[in-house]
């Protein structure tokens, strides 16, 4: 199954990812765990990733899109994979149909968990103060969550009209919400 995850900051987009992809048997994917781990392992990708980012900026479409098709090389991600933080912007949505298309595949669903925008809010407060993040503030959170909206609506109205998108309530407890991912996903043909 070829999947990806939407849902804004704090949705529990990585927990959810780790665990259906663990349930189908696939990869989960996060670019940000690809990125962090070049980072951290000095790769010249790592390098070039972090003076962007360092500089406050957004690493470039095509940079995140030859991660991606990479990865999706992999033998691992053959059979199916699930994507986490990525595509973002519609430039990748179609990048992303392209180098599927190229190896003669398609998305089987998107995913977008929807939350209450306020009990997301008060769920990372509740986590920066455990974790100690200052700069995680309410109008931080709130100035995320507004960001997230307006980049991710556009994505979500697309895979809407192409009938994949499945929405999927990501409020209550991660079990709950585990269950109610796998019944909403398609049957495998």
């Amino acid at each position: 199954m070829r999947l990806i995850i939407l849902g804004p900051p704090g949705a529990g987009k990585g927990t959810q990812a780790a665990r259906i992809a663990d349930r189908l048997g696939i990869p989960a994917i996060s670019t940000g765990d690809i990125f962090r781990a070049n980072i951290k392992q000095r790769t010249p990708l790592g390098e070039r990733v972090e003076k962007i980012l360092s500089s406050g900026g957004y690493v470039p479409d095509e940079v995140t899109n030859e991660i991606v098709e990479d990865r999706l090389s992999w033998e691992d991600a053959k059979d199916g994979f699930l994507l986490d933080g990525y595509p973002r912007t519609v430039g990748q949505v179609d990048a992303l149909d392209v180098m599927l298309a190229k190896q003669g595949q398609r998305l089987d669903a998107v995913l977008e968990l929807t939350v209450d925008e306020d009990a997301v809010v008060e769920r990372l407060l509740k986590r920066a103060a455990i974790e100690q993040r200052a700069d995680d503030t309410e109008d931080v959170i709130r100035e995320r969550q507004a960001i997230y909206r307006k980049e991710t609506a556009p994505l979500a109205q697309h895979y809407a009209d192409a009938g994949l998108l499945v929405q999927v309530d990501g409020m209550g407890e991660v079990d709950a919400v585990t269950e109610r991912v796998i019944a909403a996903l398609p049957q495998r043909a």
